[in-house]
């Protein structure tokens, strides 16, 4: 080889080394920081730990402070598993939903986990197409559920993916067709939009939004005087807002912050799935690439990578630690 060409390849060969090390080191879990005010709530050094793995698509993290231990489900798999630190991880409660109350379903089990008031279990039931309630205590799980609400105005949902309840009892919750076999285009899907719902704590179930495609995680800001919808909607990579009024319906929407840029781009893997909120304003939201960070305007502060794509995350009751499901995985990370 002349003298040039080993110089070319040389140099070809130090530029795919690099870019191999660099897309390496880009998928190795990390966090960016954008803002110094995010120097407030986490440490840019903090260690992502692996707590489990192996899981088919692990989702719905909820802290029960009463006990000191997480929820969370993986989807498929039907199953909710428990982490406790004295423990480890245990296989909490299977199935956790499809439980073949209609033929055609899916066999896809809970997803979306939550505490109503009186501290029981809420699960939006992927595979059953409804939202409901372990007729168990915590501690002696049980499969054994009550159906909260599953229709529309005499339609069956499409398949509840995550809620969260106002201080009133009010529940708030989505429903993509990620639980349909077929998705959108599945033959028993009955209602024709993608819906955020409200179930108020009498029973009533009230349309709160149609405008939104795959509307997916759901928060409310620490005053409830907002709304935050996920979008996971590829073509619109979105977090959106509502203002939400006296009666508790919800107006005013607005995007909060626009991902759709990074979506099919090198180590941003994901889209606009489950968030949390902290008490002092600051929402963690997963999306491409991890976990965002963001304060109350919609700023991007900081930005937790991990390598995977991110369901969802949640905070332990002292806001000192961020759990998150990530494809495979359950991660944790120190939160200041």
């Amino acid at each position: 080889m002349p003298f040039g060409n080993k110089l070319t390849f040389l140099a070809t060969s130090l530029l795919v080394l690099s870019l191999t090390i660099i897309q390496s080191a880009m998928a190795t879990p990390s966090i960016e920081m954008y803002d110094k005010r995010a120097n407030e709530i986490i440490d840019p050094q903090a260690t992502i730990n692996v707590l489990g793995e192996g899981y088919s698509w692990s989702e719905g993290p909820l802290w029960v402070e009463d006990g000191q231990f997480l929820l969370f489900t993986d989807v498929p798999q039907n199953i909710i598993y428990k982490y406790k630190a004295s423990e480890g991880i245990t296989q909490y409660l299977r199935p956790s939903g499809a439980t073949a109350m209609f033929e055609g379903d899916s066999t896809q089990g809970a997803n979306g986990l939550l505490l109503n008031e009186s501290g029981e279990l809420v699960m939006m039931q992927h595979g059953d197409r409804r939202v409901a309630k372990l007729n168990a205590p915590l501690d002696k799980p049980t499969a054994s559920f009550t159906t909260l609400v599953s229709e529309f105005k005499g339609a069956r949902l499409n398949s509840p993916n995550d809620g969260v309840f106002h201080s009133n009892g009010d529940l708030y919750f989505t429903d993509p067709p990620y639980g349909l076999k077929d998705g959108r285009n599945d033959k028993n899907k009955a209602i024709e939009f993608d819906g955020v719902y409200r179930l108020k704590n009498d029973g009533t179930i009230l349309l709160a939004d149609k405008s939104i495609l795959y509307p997916n995680g759901v928060v409310l800001s620490p005053d409830e005087k907002r709304l935050f919808v996920a979008a996971s909607d590829r073509n619109a990579a979105k977090w959106y807002t509502f203002d939400v009024d006296s009666q508790g319906n919800l107006q005013n929407k607005h995007v909060f912050y626009d991902a759709t840029s990074l979506i099919n781009k090198t180590n941003e893997k994901g889209l606009p799935d489950g968030m949390v909120m902290h008490s002092a304003g600051y929402l963690f939201a997963t999306g491409p690439g991890g976990v965002f960070i963001f304060d109350e305007d919609g700023i991007l502060l900081a930005k937790i990578r991990t390598g995977k794509a991110t369901a969802n995350c949640t905070l332990s009751a002292d806001e000192k630690t961020l759990y998150m499901t990530a494809h495979n995985t359950l991660m944790s990370v120190k939160i200041k």
